[in-house]
């Protein structure tokens, strides 16, 4: 077959341009304002963040950034809608990964796939879990509060049935010989407004929205759920110290964006996110309420995501829970 110049420079044009799509989104990207999506009640730690970042990403991007909370279903509501949303970069989601990762474990009907329908761009904080009582249940540490447990009825409070505080309260519980009654919620700051007022006495709760009722005498820390010991709370034991080897959980707060999201613009978000949580301010700002900053690239995101799917999963299965 014979090619002219023209056919064989056209021919040439087409072939440069290949792969070229995620670059040129990427460059006119962001062309809108963006949706930074919590998917759970405002004052919860995933809230706190998304506020704390808004503006600085804002001024970053030169766009302007909203935060919208979509609360529901643990939080799989508000993930849904980023999912299903254009893989554009204008929707990103801020929210609990390790909670997001116990959702298909517990959830018969979950209207996504998580692993398969979003993509990690950074995680941003850890914020471990806090075991607190109101202030009139007797007991001062573990040990006293298991003993208690099984000549009282206490009642723990679930920040939201099949979240991470509460598959961290049964991991306990069964750990432990603990008893107790749970009670449900619709998110964190009520179930922490209600042990305060004593209508439940047990909650597990990530300490970024805990620590302020603890420093205040609302609420009283009985154990810290990390390995080893946060220096903001020194004089607070470790869930570990007391029996539990090696237990650990909490709050990983991370953003995701849709799957099929252009690479150029994860890269990007993730770039930004990670110079803005790490700012001198954010960071201490964060960790004197309780919050280590943690970054990570987006593929190591994804492997922590499923790393958590597996481990929560074993605890779901032997608790035999169970939601719809």
């Amino acid at each position: 077959m014979k090619l002219n110049r023209r056919s064989v420079l056209l021919a040439s044009g087409a072939l440069a341009t290949v792969g070229m799509p995620s670059l040129s989104q990427a460059q006119a990207w962001p062309s809108k304002p963006i949706k930074l999506i919590v998917p759970y009640p405002p004052g919860g730690s995933s809230d706190i963040i998304a506020r704390a970042i808004s503006q600085p990403l804002a001024e970053a991007l030169k766009q302007s950034v909203i935060v919208e909370n979509k609360p529901g279903a643990n939080g799989n509501l508000g993930a849904d809608f980023v999912a299903k949303s254009a893989p554009d970069g204008h929707t990103v989601l801020l929210c609990d990964v390790g909670a997001l990762a116990i959702s298909p474990s517990v959830y018969t009907k979950l209207a996504f796939d998580p692993s398969k329908d979003l993509r990690g761009v950074t995680m941003l904080a850890y914020s471990p879990h806090m075991l607190v009582v109101h202030p009139s249940v007797t007991a001062n540490n573990l040990k006293e509060l298991v003993a208690l447990s099984k000549t009282t009825d206490l009642n723990f409070a679930v920040t939201a049935m099949g979240s991470a505080p509460h598959i961290a309260g049964v991991a306990v519980e069964r750990a432990s010989g603990a008893k107790w009654i749970y009670v449900p919620y619709k998110g964190g700051v009520q179930a922490i407004s209600d042990t305060i007022g004593g209508q439940t006495q047990v909650l597990m709760n990530g300490m970024l929205a805990t620590l302020p009722h603890v420093q205040s005498g609302k609420l009283k820390v009985l154990g810290i759920s990390k390995k080893t010991r946060m220096p903001l709370v020194g004089n607070v034991p470790t869930l570990a110290e007391q029996g539990l080897a090696d237990f650990e959980s909490g709050t990983w707060q991370g953003t995701l964006v849709a799957n099929g999201t252009p690479p150029a613009i994860i890269a990007r978000l993730n770039a930004e996110l990670i110079k803005i949580i790490r700012s001198a301010d954010i960071r201490s700002r964060l960790t004197g309420q309780g919050a280590e900053v943690v970054t990570m690239p987006s593929a190591e995101q994804d492997q922590f995501f499923n790393r958590e799917r597996s481990r929560w999963a074993q605890v779901v299965a032997q608790a035999q829970i169970k939601l719809d």
